[in-house]
């Protein structure tokens, strides 16, 4: 899968991590899909890594599973910085 595939699941992760995970993250959609992309690459690195997950296919469950998983603690760490600095 190419780095446009990439950014696209990342998007869509991103917006799926953001329905599944409760509360105020802070940031808005933007911020949120930018870090779904990240996400997703984090956890495409970590899947390969971890689990030798072979990334090609974009409609693998196992590919969506990563990206949606990464884009999740993605969001949680940044969740837990912002709430940090605004206490």
């Amino acid at each position: 899968m190419g780095f446009f595939g990439f950014l696209l699941l990342g998007l869509l992760a991103g917006a799926i991590a953001k329905l599944i995970l409760p509360g105020n993250q802070g940031g808005g959609w933007l911020i949120t899909l930018l870090l779904g992309v990240v996400g997703a690459l984090l956890g495409g690195f970590l899947g390969s890594v971890l689990f030798n997950a072979p990334l090609e296919d974009f409609f693998s469950i196992q590919t969506w599973l990563l990206a949606i998983g990464g884009s999740i603690i993605v969001l949680l760490i940044y969740g837990l910085l912002v709430g940090r600095r605004k206490a």
